[in-house]
């Protein structure tokens, strides 16, 4: 694998950091980026990065917090409650952040021309928003936050979308798991797993209270699934969830 930390020129004039990761194995591939959660790109999104580029993706994490705090943040550190606010103000300016990290990706010679985004906490909501209008072909939320919000942009979206919780999830209370639970009866493309005794930060292994193998394992293998389509294979099917 090839690792870089690049910069990215942002449709507003400015750049920022992102580090990107492209798979040795040859022949076109797709590609995913991940839309962290509000302590950035520190060592947890970067083993995700390499996780797929290890399974020959492209794979890429933007820091969505440039214009505010720039950088990883350590869990106790207080700025995370005050980059990230406004919250739905801020996650519609990441919406460039999300396009333009794509626009790059385009560039590699690798790329097969089709991505998906992958949101984890604070970066859930790109899951839904990136095939809904940032060209993304497809969307996976892993404990998502402020998701609510955004389940009316599910309306109109062909592309794949799989939506992650634990049940004990704090960011994530029961209406609106329960909103959500009722989605794929009427979308056939949207999976919706919920899991029951996982906390918030299950994808997390520095989170030690919260981070889950099982899940975690379970959520790769369906972003792995759902990259393996955006390869023209076809998907496996889906399995049983609690």
């Amino acid at each position: 694998m090839q690792r870089k930390d690049i910069k990215v020129r942002s449709s507003e004039g400015e750049e920022f950091d992102c580090y990107l990761v492209t798979p040795d194995a040859a022949g076109k591939a797709p590609a995913i980026v991940l839309a962290s959660a509000v302590h950035g790109v520190d060592q947890d999104m970067r083993a995700l990065v390499d996780e797929f580029a290890a399974h020959g993706y492209i794979a890429a994490a933007p820091d969505l917090f440039w214009r505010s705090v720039p950088g990883p943040l350590a869990r106790d550190d207080d700025r995370t409650k005050t980059r990230s606010q406004p919250r739905l103000e801020k996650i519609e300016a990441g919406e460039a952040d999300l396009a333009d990290t794509l626009a790059e990706v385009r560039k590699l010679p690798q790329f097969n021309g089709r991505a998906a985004a992958m949101g984890f906490c604070y970066g859930g909501p790109y899951a839904i928003l990136g095939p809904k209008r940032l060209g993304y072909a497809a969307g996976i939320s892993c404990h998502g936050t402020q998701m609510l919000d955004y389940i009316k942009e599910l309306d109109g979206v062909g592309a794949p979308v799989c939506i992650i919780w634990g049940d004990q999830d704090h960011a994530a209370p029961a209406p609106v798991q329960e909103a959500y639970r009722a989605v794929p009866s009427r979308m056939k493309n949207v999976e919706v797993h919920i899991f029951p005794g996982v906390l918030h930060g299950y994808m997390m292994h520095g989170n030690a209270k919260a981070f889950s193998e099982e899940t975690y394992r379970f959520s790769m293998s369906r972003a792995l699934a759902i990259l393996d389509g955006l390869r023209g294979a076809e998907r496996e099917p889906l399995r049983k969830a609690s």
